[in-house]
């Protein structure tokens, strides 16, 4: 059905939601990244195949429907059984048949897959009274885990291309940007910058042409908020990126979507050729004269093509390279023609924006960072996943109360936001309220929304090496400061993990970061020291222990440690039997011996031990 009129579209949306209503259940599997990895497909199949020989009232094979990600990734995989909202986790394909059987048949819970609150032990049966999603506030991840991404029906019935029913009707292009400048809406992407003034500069810009581009290339280690909006919700993208076409008078616009993330560019291909069917993508969008089509373009993987102009470049053919931001992208993006480029969560926070306004959305978070964020949690923490929440809420809300804190009762240490060119923030900054200037203030950066979080086995020396050896390995070096004054900045900094540096080192590698911040020439390299700068402003105990004692505090670093059995060993056998190299030897229930000629220090005799019989030296 082509839609060639906005009414049409109306019309459309009743009889999506009609269908969808006339199913008294709905069983939602979801097939987000992890889940997907723990077997979901084949529970998908497995609920068709069952639902195929049986005849249950109410519940017929269309009742299943696949998902994008619901979010609590540790817990996966997961099934969601609609209105009731039955939740239940690490479900296998054996429980299928007992799930059709006692809850779609009988009515009936399956105790053993619903939620276990770990605090007070009672079960749980409605997802959203679980402390993990109950403090969420979901506008940009609004449809993932709802909709099938492949059915536009879904995304129609859930008001989908309302708001741009709306801005085709009723709205000029200026009303359009003024709506975005009112809402606060600032780059999710990591810089922050007012979307709405880049739309206002980019429309104010003579030209035969100009280009929308989104950016999908989301390197940042521990990130997959962007990832689970293009496989879980394609369309709201897309709708994002024609409202914004429309405002600025663009005819074409670029996905750039990295090559590790397949499985986003099928849904998107997939969606885009559905809109480009119903008239909703292309020629005369809904039959309002309006023309703007959308091309996927696929990114090799490299870290700096998350930077706008060197994205901009691969999205050319040419080599992905920053060029010196003296010359705007909104003035000479693509092809040296104005370009609009917003990330992935800010286009699919568009169409909310217009069709709930910009009053309704300044309302929400504070008033320098409006509206809510998504993050990915990962690292040491309970419940690793993706949620959205209100900019303004603390770190440790976040955390504690939606992430379910420390797991196996350590102490917190530290949490990196922003990427690999963030920083690490410690416990004394907990309570530090979530928005983009204040994270900044403190040492760190908002980023795309990565959040790693550290226990108190974390070594904060080895964490900045990790992250410096990640962005000398990504620099493209085309500039000096951030190819050579990284490489020895990493350098110096595994000179500090082997013991082997003295406090003329530190205080050299101070000097080089101010160095390599002032002078380079992209966003890579100008907060590349970042991971240093803030484990050495927080952590510099740490730093000197290494140093002066040659001791590593967190247990980490090889050179500084050895490992020891004590007498708290049970013999219980169980480091024996992971010992890659044959180290430890001794009998059941007896106590066992390291020999420190074979240990190798991998720490996997530490990781297994349940008796704190391993020491770390």
């Amino acid at each position: 059905m082509r839609i060639d009129s906005t009414e049409k579209l109306g019309q459309w949306q009743k009889e999506c939601q009609k269908r969808i209503e006339a199913q008294k259940k709905r069983v939602l599997v979801c097939l987000g990244p992890g889940c997907l990895a723990g077997g979901s497909d084949q529970i998908l199949e497995e609920f068709k195949n069952i639902l195929a020989q049986k005849k249950i009232k109410d519940v017929t094979v269309e009742s299943i429907k696949k998902t994008g990600c619901h979010g609590l990734c540790a817990r996966g995989p997961l099934v969601v059984i609609e209105p009731e909202g039955i939740f239940y986790s690490k479900v296998k394909k054996a429980n299928v048949a007992e799930i059709v059987e006692k809850t779609l048949e009988k009515g009936e819970l399956v105790e053993k897959l619903l939620y276990t609150d770990p605090e007070s032990k009672k079960k749980i049966v409605d997802y959203k009274e679980i402390p993990f999603y109950a403090r969420q506030m979901k506008l940009s991840l609004r449809n993932v885990g709802q909709i099938d991404p492949d059915s536009i029906s879904d995304y129609i019935a859930r008001g989908g291309y309302a708001a741009l029913a709306k801005v085709l009707k009723s709205m000029k292009p200026a009303k359009v940007i003024d709506e975005v400048s009112r809402s606060g809406l600032r780059g999710r992407g990591g810089g922050g910058f007012s979307t709405g003034r880049k739309w206002a500069s980019c429309a104010k810009i003579e030209s035969d042409i100009r280009y929308v581009i989104c950016n999908g290339d989301e390197g940042d280690p521990g990130a997959f908020m962007d990832r689970c909006i293009m496989e879980g919700d394609p369309h709201s993208v897309l709708e994002g990126m024609i409202i914004c076409a429309f405002a600025i008078d663009s005819p074409e616009g670029y996905i750039y979507v990295r090559e590790e993330y397949p499985l986003a560019v099928v849904n998107l291909r997939n969606a885009i050729d559905a809109a480009r069917q119903h008239g909703l993508l292309g020629k005369d969008i809904m039959g309002s004269g309006f023309d703007f089509d959308i091309k996927i373009n696929r990114g090799g993987g490299a870290f700096v093509c998350g930077e706008s102009s060197a994205l901009m470049k691969s999205v050319a053919g040419e080599v992905g390279e920053p060029r010196a931001k003296y010359v705007r992208s909104v003035a000479k993006g693509l092809h040296d023609k104005p370009t609009v480029l917003n990330n992935v969560e800010s286009f699919a926070t568009i169409p909310v924006i217009i069709d709930k306004g910009a009053d309704w959305f300044a309302s929400i978070g504070t008033k320098k960072s409006t509206g809510t964020k998504a993050f990915s949690l990962a690292g040491k923490i309970t419940n690793t996943g993706l949620i959205e929440v209100p900019m303004g809420i603390t770190l440790r809300e976040i955390i504690y109360d939606i992430g379910g804190g420390i797991p196996e009762g350590r102490k917190f240490k530290a949490v990196q936001t922003g990427g690999p060119s963030g920083g690490c923030l410690p416990e004394a900054k907990l309570d530090l309220p979530v928005d983009f200037d204040t994270l900044t203030e403190a040492g760190s950066m908002m980023g795309s929304g990565g959040m790693i979080i550290m226990d108190d086995r974390t070594c904060m020396v080895d964490v900045a090496r990790y992250f410096l050896n990640f962005l000398v390995e990504e620099s493209c070096g085309k500039c000096v400061p951030c190819r050579e004054g990284l490489y020895q900045l990493h350098k110096l900094c595994v000179k500090i993990c082997e013991g082997k540096a003295d406090e003329d080192d530190l205080a050299l590698m101070e000097r080089l970061s101010k160095v390599i911040q002032t002078a380079s020439l992209c966003g890579l390299g100008t907060s590349g020291p970042n991971p240093f700068l803030s484990t050495v402003m927080y952590f510099r105990d740490e730093y000197l222990a290494h140093i002066r004692d040659r001791k590593c505090p967190g247990g980490v670093c090889k050179e500084l440690i050895t490992y020891s059995i004590n007498d708290k060993c049970t013999g219980c056998m169980a480091c024996i039997r992971v010992c890659p190299v044959n180290a430890i030897t001794g009998e059941k229930k007896k106590l066992h011996v390291l020999d420190q000629e074979l240990c190798t220090k991998c720490g996997s005799c530490y990781a297994v031990c349940n008796f704190d019989a391993i020491d770390i030296v």
